[in-house]
């Protein structure tokens, strides 16, 4: 468990705050439980590496408040919209026998003992995180999804996961999919063939040759010229052949 540093504050303006982060802390709010909510600081330096991480906002922390320990869960952090530094963060007490509503990061391990990633397949990952309803004294840190052995096809559901005690989904009634690995997106397009030997290999096969190609055949469809020569003969031989009229 992370133990962070804390020092109540009663700075009220906001020119106090701005002063407060200059000077290297984060103002905080910690509230829950029976106690009245406390204005208090944390040095910036000391909780920075860890306030990126997927899992902060589902961990819970102790935090020593001038020599008093209590267990905190990070709630919400605001950031500054030019700088994105953290300027200010809430905490909740955790009370135990209570129960908190969570999103909880999704961990997915052995991708390298997957038979269906090994043949090209991929990793369709639905939800990033499940929204979970969990004890205040039991909230896991990740949800931990074991690749091994799954084949392309292999739809994975909330049923694949085990959970710890008390820990339920709030998604209730139905059995839904945290990621599939599914068979690849982008198919290899055939070589293209080399410049004449199209022409070539219809003319080995004994098939008509691309039109407009060196010694081709007509393209079908398309009249040749001799053709067209037969049919303007048999039209002249109609003519002639036409009946005389009689003469009265």
């Amino acid at each position: 468990m992370i133990n962070l540093k804390a020092i109540k504050r009663d700075t009220v303006t906001s020119g106090q705050l701005n002063k407060l982060r200059e000077s290297g802390f984060i103002p905080a709010i910690l509230y829950g439980g029976k106690d009245p909510n406390a204005k208090i600081s944390i040095e910036k330096k000391l909780v920075k590496n860890i306030l990126n991480s997927e899992s902060f906002l589902s961990k819970v922390l102790e935090l020593d408040v001038d020599g008093n320990k209590l267990k905190v869960i990070p709630r919400d952090i605001a950031y500054n919209v030019i700088s994105d530094e953290p300027i200010h963060i809430d905490f909740m007490r955790v009370v135990v026998g209570t129960k908190i509503v969570l999103d909880i990061p999704v961990k997915f391990i052995n991708n390298d003992e997957c038979p269906g990633l090994k043949v090209g397949g991929v990793l369709n990952i639905v939800r990033r995180k499940v929204e979970l309803r969990c004890p205040a004294d039991n909230i896991p840190e990740e949800i931990i999804i074991d690749l091994k052995g799954l084949e392309i096809g292999t739809s994975i559901k909330i049923s694949f996961v085990k959970l710890p005690d008390n820990v339920k989904p709030t998604i209730v009634g139905r059995d839904f999919v945290i990621a599939t690995v599914a068979a690849p997106t982008v198919l290899k397009e055939p070589e293209k063939p080399a410049e004449g030997e199209a022409v070539e290999g219809a003319e080995a096969e004994g098939t008509p040759a691309v039109a407009g190609a060196e010694g081709a055949t007509p393209a079908v469809g398309k009249e040749s010229d001799t053709a067209k020569k037969d049919d303007k003969a048999k039209g002249k031989e109609q003519t002639t052949e036409k009946k005389q009229p009689e003469k009265k």
